[in-house]
């Protein structure tokens, strides 16, 4: 039997809030009648002491000053007890009947207290059926200092049995009365809106990406109001997430298969670039070693990108090189122009670099080379893209530069590094690509763009346990309607932050730190 269903089989919340509320009714009934029961054994006792000083007073109006046997017996029975003393100046026995043996307890009315009040009226319940007990108690009129009776406890017994009875029936009659208005209460205002949202997420859980089964929230402003919208909130995120992951998976199952085809193809481009090699032709020799190291990279990115369904990067292997070279290997291989002022590469994009020879970098030069591809090449594509007339008005260029200064590292912890920022004037980035601008398939700002070369360019910088930016107080921002909305066009800015060469990293040979 599934744990599911024993916990149907047991009781509800109903049934449990029904029980509760009995129970809490009935303790509050307790305490209600104990000083119920104790005031009704003083309103008891202090009946046969009136009727007690009645007697006295009796007594003293008669001519002897006593009362005949007769009169007295039947005063005594009439009242209820077995003997009767008043104290004015001395204490004079005014009745009595045949007294008993031996008397159990002596109680004084005149100064109790409600504690013993209580407790001596429950002590009633548990004396014997043929008590007697001496009462003192204050006198109601008259000048006496107080009455004092002999009285059998048996009736005092009986009636408290009989009260104690009837207050249990009228607490049990208001424990369901009020169990029942709190039951109706709490399962309309509470345990009918839970159940509704247990059977929305057991509906939901049979089907999470079918937005049809998102519960409707109601329009209470209470917690449950609260508690509804909330599970309306995340059960759309889920079931976006989801459409999300299965679109991804799709993804990645399409690119494992172009993967495996694309290493193919890229094996037999190096078997006829290697033959370049052996053409004596000027142009051929310089452009052959370019050649074979970008189909070498492409074969090395195809074979280690993918491991067990799902994108890895591989540690970073640091050594310390020039910077600049890189940038212009880079340049190179995008078609970009020597750097200078009014230099115009593929597309009319301009190009400069401001990098000093002794500016030097501890990285992974290949994923170095691919973080700075990815922000160029995006960058070269933005400017390429604009009219001639725009790119004139824009003077669209691409600029990069390095320096050595202060920075945040990948924990956001202040370091020294080498700052390399990449800068565009192009039409600037929208607001909407901002929202996600590191996330794959979400940060794109270019038309038909995925976003990943972003989110390379920030995992393989993170690695190396730096930080990449988009320096917003330098980077122009467009609205949907392609209107510059900070008033400026100055194009694109991003940093790059590489943390020097640490202590430790010296020790364990260069290996990067733990994120």
């Amino acid at each position: 039997m599934s744990e599911d269903v024993i916990v149907r089989r047991g009781m509800g919340l109903s049934a449990r809030l029904l029980l509760l509320t009995l129970l809490a009714v009935m303790a509050a009934e307790i305490l209600i009648f104990l000083p119920s029961v104790a005031n009704f054994r003083e309103k008891w006792l202090m009946d046969r002491l009136e009727a007690a000083q009645i007697v006295a007073l009796a007594a003293e109006d008669s001519p002897t000053g006593e009362l005949s046997p007769m009169l007295q017996n039947d005063i005594l029975n009439a009242a209820r007890v077995r003997a009767v003393a008043i104290k004015r100046d001395i204490r004079r026995l005014i009745a009595q009947d045949k007294m008993p043996t031996r008397i159990s307890a002596v109680y004084d009315l005149r100064d109790a207290s409600t504690f013993a009040l209580i407790r001596d009226a429950v002590l009633v319940y548990f004396h014997g059926p043929d008590e007697s007990i001496r009462v003192i108690g204050q006198p109601e009129f008259g000048n006496a200092q107080f009455v004092e009776i002999v009285v059998d406890e048996a009736p005092l017994r009986s009636a408290m049995i009989t009260f104690g009875l009837n207050i249990l029936a009228l607490s049990i009659v208001i424990s369901l009365f009020a169990a029942g208005l709190v039951y109706l209460a709490l399962n309309w205002l509470l345990v009918q809106p839970m159940m509704r949202m247990v059977r929305s997420m057991e509906d939901y859980a049979t089907s999470p990406e079918d937005t049809s089964r998102i519960i409707a929230p109601s329009k209470r402003t209470d917690e449950i109001g609260f508690a509804e919208r909330e599970l309306a909130k995340m059960q759309g995120e889920l079931s976006q997430a989801l459409t999300q992951k299965n679109r991804l998976a799709s993804l990645g199952l399409a690119v494992s298969k172009i993967n495996h085809d694309l290493r193919n193809m890229l094996a037999n481009a190096q078997l006829i670039s290697d033959r370049f090699a052996l053409v004596d032709d000027p142009t051929v020799q310089r452009f052959a070693p370019k050649l074979i190291n970008a189909l070498d990279r492409a074969v090395h990115l195809c074979t280690s990108t993918l491991k067990f369904g799902k994108a890895e990067e591989a540690a970073p292997q640091r050594t310390t090189f020039d910077l600049r070279p890189l940038v212009e290997e880079i340049a190179d291989q995008l078609g970009l122009p020597a750097s200078g002022p009014s230099a115009l590469g593929h597309g009319g994009v301009g190009w400069s670099v401001d990098i000093e020879s002794d500016i030097f970098v501890h990285a992974d030069r290949e994923q170095l080379y691919r973080v700075l591809s990815n922000l160029v090449r995006n960058a070269a594509q933005v400017v390429s893209g604009l009219s001639d007339d725009a790119r004139r008005e824009l003077e669209g260029r691409v600029d990069v530069s390095a320096e050595i200064g202060p920075g945040q590292d990948a924990t956001g912890a202040s370091a020294t590094g080498v700052l390399i920022h990449i800068r565009d004037t192009g039409p600037g980035f929208p607001l909407k690509a901002r929202e996600h601008l590191f996330e794959a398939f979400q940060g794109s700002a270019r038309k038909g763009g995925t976003g990943l070369g972003l989110a390379i360019a920030d995992e393989l910088v993170r690695v190396h346990g730096g930080r990449i930016r988009l320096c917003e107080e330098d980077t122009a921002m467009i609205g949907s309607d392609g209107v510059s909305i900070n008033g400026q066009t100055r194009g694109a800015h991003f940093e790059v932050f590489l943390p020097e060469r640490t202590a430790l990293e010296d020790e364990t040979g260069g290996s990067e730190p733990s994120l």
